[in-house]
């Protein structure tokens, strides 16, 4: 049978490696940048929505969204402050100062003052906070979260280093009850360092890339099938056993040579 190539070790290997490589093109690798592609879409419609709305009141926002920007009036609590340590700002290393803030009805939540670059690898000096009561303009974003969940490390200038710009992490060190979230300074409002620049309004590559993927699936069960397709046909490579070519040997054509020689003397005796 013709079909019979298809039980072969070898190809069924191949085939195995076709079917796995398509379906992870079509299962994991496409759907994973279409959700990349979605994630930057969404937050680009957060930051115009948020540029252009007018800000409220922290206390009256349910819950940390990204972009959403924020009014808070209260006092800075220094000496509870942290710095948030291997962070990348515009493509160069960067610390991020994170003070707690005590807003007027009592409740505590995290600010990002900013970043300073590092200077010999350290924590450089930079201005303390505003010790009275000021009202401040953020961006209310969501807390991050350090994969490798590290504690806490000491700092040399006093103040603790954490790996995350997260609002737990901090109440951790400073024995606080922080709000979920942090407020991420906007620039002019007071405390304020060197804001955080708000990413790119920009969709990325990732739709292509995804499309790129469910391509390469595609290419790889059409070759499967092609090749298939060839194999089948009379005349496959492997859908026939091999057959003598009718091609003699060098030491069968010396064999015969010496052979018809040894008639001839015979026949001449």
């Amino acid at each position: 049978m013709r079909l019979r190539f298809l039980l072969r070790p070898g190809w069924l290997a191949l085939t195995a490696v076709v079917l796995v490589f398509a379906a992870m093109c079509f299962t994991v690798l496409a759907p994973w940048q279409f959700s990349r592609h979605a994630e930057r879409k969404a937050t680009n419609e957060a930051i115009i929505r948020s540029s252009s709305a007018r800000p409220v009141a922290v206390s009256e926002v349910e819950r940390p969204g990204e972009w959403r920007r924020v009014t808070a009036t209260g006092r800075y609590l220094s000496e509870d402050e942290v710095v948030a340590r291997l962070r990348t700002v515009q493509g160069e290393p960067a610390f991020e100062v994170l003070t707690p803030f005590r807003l007027s009805d009592g409740e505590v939540v995290l600010v990002n003052r900013g970043f300073v670059r590092p200077r010999q690898g350290q924590v450089p000096s930079y201005p303390e906070a505003p010790a009275a009561e000021v009202t401040i303009t953020a961006r209310f974003r969501v807390d991050e979260r350090d994969p490798q969940s590290r504690p806490p490390a000491p700092g040399e200038d006093g103040h603790p280093q954490v790996y995350a710009v997260d609002s737990r992490a901090v109440g951790q060190v400073s024995d606080l009850r922080i709000r979920p979230g942090y407020l991420a300074l906007v620039d002019g409002s007071p405390g304020v360092l060197s804001p955080l620049p708000l990413p790119e309004i920009e969709v990325g590559p990732f739709l292509s890339y995804a499309l790129q993927w469910i391509t390469f699936g595609a290419m790889a069960l059409l070759a499967w099938l092609y090749f298939t397709w060839r194999e089948i046909r009379p005349g496959g490579v492997l859908a026939t056993e091999r057959r003598p070519t009718g091609r003699r040997s060098v030491a069968q054509q010396i064999a015969e040579e010496e052979a018809r020689e040894r008639a001839a003397s015979g026949a001449g005796a």
